[in-house]
């Protein structure tokens, strides 16, 4: 435990000499074309890699330990009822916290209204910078988009089911991969109870060795770390984030409002547990979310701290951290509810209260069918954007700032899901104790 905590402060300090480290090399390097030749060769041709080592090591153990840990939950609950006990608790909890995070959100946005005075100058520089971005952003929307009745009910099922399951992994949608996971697991729940326990055991073998792997890649953290916000900070400085930073600010606020209040109440009311501690103990999880910006490659993470740190049960920490890594996007569904008041707000366009109850609806629905990988929510931003009348393109605004956004509300999509898992592990076993 005692090396375990000391890498979490390594990768908090990696974390940090790595934005200080990027800002600097930016600075220095604006005023020469030598030097920023020097800082580009560094961030592509050593900063890169590294980070991407450490993030497909990562990647690489989520889908089998998704699986496998997923299908040993479900094959051993025994029952449906325990399934659905959970699935209804765990429901109730994602719906809940992503209405609470996109209103939150609204009410910030329209008590401060970043957007509103934006210079238009500006307005169009950065739409010119990063037009093609957003072009290409704009093809995905489109082919996500569904305009017929048909074609809307085979966008939901190829949410869940697939006509090509490898394909689907392959993009990392790893909605379908639970659905084949629980079904899996039921499959394995019938069987007779010698050959269940084998296969329960081969499961076990898959899940320990990927966390074995796990452990390795957390050796790489504290440099892969370093890396990747280097990275990040070393092309764009301090500069854009200062064209849209009253826009930051709000955005990052509400996502501290989430991780330092709203979330230690519900850990002391629902958990009855001491906020502070289980945010410490947390410290992994936060750290490398916020680093990788991948909901999917920080799950490993996030089962092995719950299981190690917090005591939570395996069956449970199997069945939601999966589940919520795919379906509970508290940051996602709150950056979303931002993003599209404040270009709306730039565009001088005014989005009455109907039109904005009708955004948490769109922001909650669509965080759910966001891939857990960095970026992942931008194309159904547009979508979102489309349906209120919010001009698309407008998503260029907030691209240049969007890496630093999408660590922060990673961060938040993550530990509600361990927060859930706290809560659903409590009342597990309460009923556990009742029957």
């Amino acid at each position: 435990m005692a090396g375990s905590a000391s890498n979490h402060w390594r990768i908090l300090a990696g974390l940090a000499l790595g934005g200080v480290t990027g800002v600097v090399a930016h600075q220095f390097a604006s005023g020469s074309e030598g030097l920023r030749s020097a800082v580009t060769w560094l961030s592509d041709w050593v900063m890169h890699p590294l980070g991407q080592i450490f993030l497909r090591l990562l990647f690489l153990v989520v889908v089998p330990l998704v699986f496998a840990a997923l299908a040993a939950s479900v094959a051993r609950l025994g029952n449906g009822r325990s399934l659905g006990r959970m699935g209804v608790r765990v429901g109730l909890f994602f719906a809940v916290t992503m209405a609470f995070s996109v209103s939150m959100g609204l009410l910030a946005m329209n008590s401060l209204a970043p957007g509103q005075g934006f210079d238009a100058a500006t307005r169009d520089e950065l739409l010119e910078a990063f037009q093609s971005d957003a072009a290409s952003l704009r093809t995905g929307s489109a082919a996500a988009a569904a305009t017929t009745p048909m074609a809307q009910v085979n966008l939901v099922l190829d949410m869940f089911l697939p006509r090509n399951m490898i394909g689907a992994i392959t993009e990392m949608r790893m909605l379908p991969l639970i659905v084949f996971a629980v079904l899996f697991g039921l499959g394995v729940g019938v069987q007779r109870p010698d050959r269940r326990e084998s296969a329960c055991r081969m499961l076990d073998t898959v899940t320990d060795a990927m966390i074995r792997v796990v452990e390795m890649a957390m050796r790489l953290a504290p440099y892969a770390v370093f890396a990747l916000i280097f990275v990040a900070t070393s092309r764009f400085g301090l500069a854009l984030l200062g064209k849209v930073g009253a826009f930051v600010g709000v955005v990052l606020g509400c996502y501290a409002v989430q991780l330092f209040a709203f979330y230690p109440v519900l850990v002391s009311l629902l958990v009855r547990r001491g906020p502070v501690d289980f945010l410490r103990r947390c410290i992994p999880v936060m750290a490398t979310a916020f680093s990788t910006s991948s909901s999917s490659a920080t799950l490993p993470t996030s089962i092995e701290v719950c299981e190690r740190d917090l005591g939570i049960r395996p069956s449970v920490a199997s069945f939601v951290l999966p589940l919520g890594a795919t379906v509970n996007m508290n940051g996602t569904a709150l950056f979303e509810g931002c993003a599209v008041l404040f270009v709306a707000q730039v565009f001088g366009i005014d989005l009455s209260l109907g039109q904005q109850a009708i955004l948490v609806l769109l922001c909650v629905l669509s965080a759910v069918g966001v891939a857990g990988v960095p970026g992942g929510s931008l194309p159904l931003l547009m979508i979102v954007m489309a349906q209120v009348g919010v001009p698309a393109e407008g998503i260029a605004l907030i691209l240049g700032v969007d890496r630093l956004l999408d660590m922060g509300r990673t961060t938040v999509n993550v530990m509600g899901d361990v927060v859930a898992a706290a809560w659903v592990d409590r009342l597990e076993g309460a009923s556990d104790g009742a029957a």
